[in-house]
């Protein structure tokens, strides 16, 4: 008897949105994307015509310049990690096992102008976890970026350098420096930050975890070169769902964004962040207590020129108090101004997660 593999067509696809290619994906890690159209009615399982028979990552990455989409395909099982990329007219052109990688929890990825960027933390397969998702922290496994170079053949040379032990669940960008550098960014949490987050995600009790263990601004730079990895730490803010203007994925850019939390991960002051790379300054928009908001979104400026920060942040904030919700449009440029708009939406919607800004034109 034959043994089957997973349906990759049972899913919820409820993790992040996207489009390419003239397609609106909805995504969810562990099973094939979802084609939607642009009234959201799901057309079914996508599987880039027979090309794609492995899970699809919710965070693919569209390279700004050649309108390809990276993406690759995690496993507890081997083969580990298979990268994927299709064409900026949706064909996959190349899918190749990525040597070395093992089965931690690989939820985000980065691209450069010349590399593909994976990190693999402490969080590792767990099939004692008894929440729903078989995966827990790991003293054992260790923490690793893995550096492959784009292009047919790249996974036979990738590169793996060990760091110091922290877990990054989503990373802001990675872009080449000088002297053969490639800088990755991203909050990360230490062994109590992710058990604190895991309890939060999947609704259990808090297992005693430290309070302020939440994750924290990190900066990776790896020195191709010399084979060495400087690590730093670059906010002392509790932060995640970190966010760029995505024409900047795989170059260096100035401004960052992200969602601030309270420490003890509860009700209370959340807030706005944006980070300017250049002066080290930063800014906080706060919400107030009881307003949850959701992963911000940033929408460039009509035209596409400007500075780098000319547009517009999307935020859902949900008013735990009050059953309501609302949708911020914020200036990017000045969290300190008035919102832009404000949608008062007809029901409550929960604060969310990922999304993406998809123009009329492009769906």
């Amino acid at each position: 008897m034959t043994e089957k593999g997973p349906d990759l067509t049972a899913s919820t696809a409820g993790t992040h949105v996207i489009e390419h290619a003239g397609r609106i994906l909805a995504l969810s890690e562990a099973a094939l994307p979802f084609e939607l159209t642009a009234d959201l009615e799901t057309v079914g399982a996508h599987d880039f015509g027979g090309k794609l028979t492995s899970a699809m990552t919710a965070h693919p990455k569209e390279d700004p310049r050649t309108g390809e989409l990276h993406f690759f395909a995690s496993s507890p099982f081997p083969p580990y990690l298979i990268h994927h990329v299709a064409s900026a007219d949706g064909q996959v052109l190349d899918s190749q096992d990525v040597p070395g990688a093992s089965a931690a929890l690989k939820h985000d990825f980065a691209i450069t102008e010349h590399h593909v960027v994976f990190l693999e933390g402490p969080v590792t397969f767990d099939p004692s976890e008894n929440s729903g998702i078989p995966y827990g922290w790991s003293d054992e496994q260790p923490s690793r970026i893995g550096v492959m170079p784009r292009g047919a053949g790249g996974a036979r040379r990738i590169r793996w350098f060990e760091i110091g032990q922290g877990y990054a669940m989503h990373l802001a960008n990675a872009y080449e420096a000088p002297y053969g550098r490639i800088v990755i960014e991203g909050p990360s949490v230490g062994r109590d930050g992710w058990q604190r987050s895991w309890n939060w995600w999947v609704g259990a009790p808090d297992r005693g975890a430290e309070p302020n263990s939440g994750s924290r601004s990190r900066r990776w730079t790896v020195d191709l070169a010399a084979g060495a990895v400087r690590e730093e730490w670059t906010d002392d803010l509790t932060v995640e769902f970190p966010t760029i203007n995505e024409d900047f994925t795989g170059r260096e850019h100035r401004f960052q964004y992200a969602l601030s939390f309270p420490d003890d991960l509860g009700v209370g002051e959340h807030a706005l962040v944006k980070y300017d790379r250049i002066t080290g300054a930063r800014s906080l928009l706060p919400f107030g207590t009881g307003q949850l908001p959701s992963e911000a979104v940033f929408v460039p400026a009509a035209g596409g020129a400007g500075a780098e920060d000319a547009g517009y942040l999307l935020t859902v904030v949900s008013d735990l108090t009050a059953d309501a919700s609302r949708l911020l449009v914020l200036d990017a440029s000045d969290l300190g101004a008035a919102p832009v708009a404000t949608v008062h939406l007809p029901r409550r919607v929960p604060a969310t997660i990922h999304g993406s800004w998809i123009p009329d034109a492009a769906s």
